[in-house]
């Protein structure tokens, strides 16, 4: 059935909580207008806002520019659409990447090319995280395009395509609306490509254009169809056969989760084979929060040598493993040094299925495989049995004694507890990975990070628009000091906008993921006042609550304020540790990223 973008009754978006989160064209009908249709609204920039609100975006973040003002007023005189103003276009773009991450769909909004390159660093994060998220820039005045004028926020050359080159990498498709006549199409293209690939998409509206009514916008907006993807049945079902065979024949096999779940819309699937199979299962850090962490047979993250423990000693040991959606780099890998071999894993990607050596099958989804190789295989517990044996409850970290200077270790053993179905985590790059990876999520309660990526300072904005998604949700974020001087300012926004969130920052002096990869005096930053840089910005407007801890006895007191008597603030909490405090993975995963940045050029 095709999913359809029009007029049409549309499903709530969901929480990603446990899990897959909407993507890929995830809203399954797409809502009408919430006010009658009038045509004296015929015009551009509130079609453009029309489709935004009937995709389930609810929030565009944005920055203003001279090239981007009069769309602003189209989006804000949109029913349903609420525009958040950040203090950054790089913020703007993390912040639609949070939200693409809760809703299955993002959207931004800056101005030509000052804004579009400063926000360009975001969408690639999107591209590489796979979020659809529609990235909206005012454009020049449609008749200086073709000629020779020099225009301001450009490099100086009557060329104005620099822009439109930069983005061309990291978006999966490019409209430049520079006349009314093809508008319509290019912006419906654009939105119902970002659904279907699951990627960013770069729409660029010339600054005269979108308030001009015109004949294609003068009724209510025609529903149009995105096609649905489709397992070829010949194909699925030799890759069905090819695999049961394989695994049926496997004395211990695996399962192991990547985070190409969410886009290949595979969760639900993955946890019923799962179900159906009785393996033991794991998934890769990328994908932590898309697979339910109080399933029977969930033994952890399958990270190599910095898996939890006893899951990397049942996967590398079984003698089948099926990866769903992985992306094997240099970060997941930990520099290359997985025990896995080829011809022992099925690899399932969101249309391919790879098994051992080969066979290769492909147009085959990953919903459908698993959904129908569930039917076929027989219940084999061995490797979660195994595992049952060897396992052995995981200690608690040391008792501080009475004033003593709080530990890392203890300041997440109080973040565990906190956590409920009522609650998110955002974990920032950094040691904040490995820390929030042992976190045992309950059920429902969401958890974002961006691995492939890993730009530094991403949480700050990602946490903003996430919040901004599920408010119903009190998100808990762990940010390094180092991060948080990247991209500080977006708190301001947080607070403007009444968010709750809960924010650790660790300041331990640095950067202390880089120390651990190879260390130098660029890793050490200059220490801030961090509750005092947040007290400046909420200078008295707003709910926000800040306070510095050094001892576990502040802690639990810190924690109990923010939960209780400031539930309803933004609550900042400064954690001052040792800057070799670091968790024990850290210094593991460094050492094995550090040789793998270190190897020497082959032999000429």
């Amino acid at each position: 059935m095709d999913t359809k973008i029009g007029s049409l009754d549309t499903c709530k978006p969901t929480s990603s909580a446990v899990g897959c989160p909407p993507a890929n064209g995830a809203v399954c009908t797409v809502q009408a207008s919430p006010i009658p249709y009038n045509s004296a609204e015929a015009t551009l920039g509130r079609h453009l806002a029309r489709r935004l609100v009937q995709i389930g975006v609810n929030d565009v973040f944005a920055v203003p520019g001279d090239f981007n003002l009069t769309l602003l007023d189209d989006l804000i005189a949109e029913p349903g659409l609420n525009l958040v103003g950040c203090c950054n276009e790089l913020n703007a773009g993390y912040a639609a990447d949070g939200y693409a991450r809760s809703r299955g769909v993002g959207a931004c909004a800056v101005t030509f090319t000052v804004g579009g390159l400063s926000v360009l660093n975001a969408i690639a994060g999107a591209y590489s995280e796979n979020l659809p998220v529609i990235c909206i820039v005012g454009g020049p005045n449609s008749n200086d395009y073709g000629t020779s004028r020099i225009l301001h926020h450009t490099i100086g050359l009557p060329d104005f395509s620099q822009e439109l080159r930069c983005f061309q990498t990291v978006t999966c498709y490019q409209a430049v609306v520079n006349n009314l006549e093809d508008a319509h199409e290019l912006i419906d293209t654009a939105i119902s490509t970002a659904l279907k690939e699951s990627k960013p998409v770069y729409i660029s509206v010339s600054c005269n254009l979108s308030a001009i009514p015109y004949p294609t916008f003068s009724q209510e907006p025609v529903p149009f169809s995105l096609s649905p993807k489709l397992s070829n049945q010949m194909g699925l079902e030799t890759a069905v056969e090819a695999a049961a065979k394989f695994l049926n024949k496997a004395v211990k096999p695996v399962m192991v989760g990547g985070p190409k779940l969410r886009v290949a819309e595979a969760c639900g699937a993955f946890v019923e084979l799962a179900d159906a199979s009785g393996y033991a299962l794991s998934v890769m850090p990328s994908a932590k929060g898309l697979v339910p962490e109080h399933h029977p047979h969930f033994i952890g993250t399958y990270w190599g040598a910095v898996s939890t423990a006893f899951c990397a000693e049942i996967v590398e040991s079984a003698d089948a493993y099926l990866f769903a959606g992985p992306i094997f780099n240099d970060y997941s890998s930990v520099g290359y040094s997985l025990l896995l071999k080829k011809e022992k894993a099925i690899i399932v990607q969101p249309d391919r299925v790879v098994i051992g050596n080969g066979p290769a099958f492909g147009c085959v989804l990953m919903k459908d495989f698993f959904r129908a190789l569930a039917k076929r295989l027989k219940p084999n517990p061995t490797a979660y049995e195994n595992y049952h044996r060897i396992y052995v409850p995981e200690g608690h970290p040391l008792k501080c004694e009475p004033k003593e200077p709080l530990r890392v270790n203890v300041l997440f053993e109080h973040i565990q507890r906190m956590l409920s179905s009522e609650t998110a985590v955002i974990a920032e790059t950094g040691d904040s990975w490995f820390n929030c990876q042992k976190l045992k999520l309950p059920p429902a309660c969401g958890y974002e990070f961006q691995m492939q990526y890993g730009s530094i300072g991403w949480s700050v904005g990602a946490t903003l628009g996430y919040a901004q998604a599920v408010p119903e949700k009190r998100v808990i974020a762990c940010i390094g000091d180092g991060s948080f001087q990247v991209t500080a300012q977006d708190v301001s926004t947080m607070l403007r906008c009444g968010q709750k969130t809960i924010i650790f920052l660790i300041n331990n002096g640095g950067y202390t993921i880089e120390v651990e990869i190879h260390d130098g005096p660029y890793n050490v930053i200059k220490n801030w006042n961090y509750t005092g840089l947040v007290d400046a910005i909420h200078n008295g407007e707003g709910k926000c609550w800040t306070t510095k801890v050094r001892c576990e006895e502040e802690l639990t007191e810190a924690i109990e304020t923010a939960t209780g008597a400031k539930k309803n603030c933004l609550c900042f909490i400064e954690v001052i540790v040792h800057k070799d405090d670091t968790s024990k993975e850290l210094l593991e995963w460094g050492s094995r990223v550090s040789a793998a940045n270190s190897r020497p050029p082959n032999p000429q």
